[in-house]
């Protein structure tokens, strides 16, 4: 039963400042709260509803999952997890897949393999580059490896073994670890989407790349976020034309359902063995014929290059109507996953854009981000603008 959206749940947890809204239904594009108001799904709840709400497709097949089998366990085969694991090895060009529940257990398994990886080299205190501004999540070790003091506080001390450098920066990075024997990994974001939308340069991945080769060290990409098609391609290090060792996948694989991967190349496919990881729920049925279904659909309906085309028209629209504008700074991103950078706070235009019908998120306390379902269309990216264009310049003329 749905709640009034100006109630409060007192019995809820209080971790999240939410905005008063309770959500409905949405189809396509689209969401409607009890109240039956209706948005522009600008958030695709963080990146994740990739087939936007109730795709006809998708509720067919997961209608019939449950009607099958929810969950097993992994005391057994569950034949969607090799089905899965196939397509994501074929599109990535890796090896194979540790199935999860979310992007934050695929950073954990990453980092669990970089520190295993090194102490099978007999590195005994394994340390991992991360860098700053990034975000892997809020497990004590995954919140560790974030760049954010926002993220830290209060859950200090944090978990030991990160060497922290600055983006893009090939030059701090060498200084930060030339000479250290203990170094066993990279983890980066290719696209940060917590810390503001900020994507790395192809010459810096290339760089990182070779220099991952040179020292024996695993490059792990955190593609939670900007992958599975977001940019026009599966993943965003591909327009750099490089290939990591490790990559942690979750939010849009599985279109809502909750899911996460951990996908290895060569290098690292045989550094965990039965006994070194697990998980009750990981690679249950249910989420396995979501992601299964997920990428099928998305090759179908070519949502990889709709996510370009149409995110491409949406980047130029911002720039133009944006242009000139004192407060805006920049307008950036790729493909689906993009940033509008203002020069003050702007967190109070979350409430003042749902009242004009439009969902997006703050990130970074400046950048307004939008992450739209890849169904999104040219007239539905029209629609973002012209919400979103008065209503930023009416807040930064206040």
């Amino acid at each position: 039963m749905s709640a009034p959206i100006a109630a409060a749940s007192p019995h809820v947890m209080n971790t999240y400042g939410r905005l008063p809204i309770a959500m409905s239904h949405g189809r396509g594009s689209r969401v409607w709260d009890v109240n039956g108001k209706e948005y522009l799904d600008g958030l695709g709840g963080i990146a994740v509803n990739t087939l936007g709400h109730a795709h006809p497709k998708l509720v067919a097949a997961l209608q019939e999952q449950v009607g099958q089998m929810i969950h097993c366990s992994n005391y057994y085969h569950v034949p969607g997890q090799e089905v899965l694991a196939a397509k994501l090895v074929e599109i990535t060009g890796m090896q194979n897949v540790f199935f999860c529940n979310s992007g934050l257990e695929a950073n954990e398994a990453a980092l669990k393999i970089a520190r295993k990886f090194g102490h099978d080299k007999g590195i005994a205190k394994a340390e991992v580059v991360v860098f700053e501004n990034a975000f892997h999540g809020r497990s004590i070790a995954t919140l560790s490896a974030t760049g954010n003091p926002k993220i830290h506080a209060g859950f200090e001390p944090l978990v030991p073994g990160f060497i922290r450098v600055p983006r893009n920066d090939m030059e701090a990075l060498r200084r930060a670890t030339d000479g250290n024997p203990n170094i066993t990994a990279v983890l980066l974001e290719p696209i940060q989407g917590e810390g503001g939308i900020h994507e790395y340069h192809a010459d810096f991945l290339q760089q990182l790349r070779a220099l991952c080769d040179e020292r024996d060290w695993l490059l792990m990409l955190d593609e939670i976020q900007c992958g599975l098609g977001r940019t026009g391609k599966w993943f965003a290090h591909q327009w750099a034309g490089i290939q990591p060792d490790v990559m942690s996948l979750a939010k849009g694989l599985g279109s809502g359902v909750p899911i996460g991967a951990l996908v290895a190349g060569p290098r690292a496919a045989d550094v965990l063995q039965p006994g070194n990881h697990g998980t009750t729920f990981g690679g249950n049925p249910l989420a396995m014929r979501a992601g299964i279904e997920t990428i099928r659909i998305m090759e179908e309906e070519q949502l990889l290059e709709n996510a370009a085309q149409v995110g491409q028209h949406l980047k130029q629209a911002l720039e133009q109507a944006f242009a000139g504008i004192e407060g805006v700074k920049e307008v950036r991103g790729h493909g689906l996953m993009l940033g509008v950078e203002l020069s003050k706070p702007c967190g109070a235009l979350l409430e003042q854009a749902a009242e004009r019908g439009l969902l997006f998120s703050v990130t970074a306390d400046r950048v307004i981000r939008l992450v739209p379902p890849l169904t999104l269309t040219r007239a539905e990216a029209d629609e973002i603008v012209a919400i979103l264009a008065p209503l930023v310049k009416e807040f930064l003329a206040a």
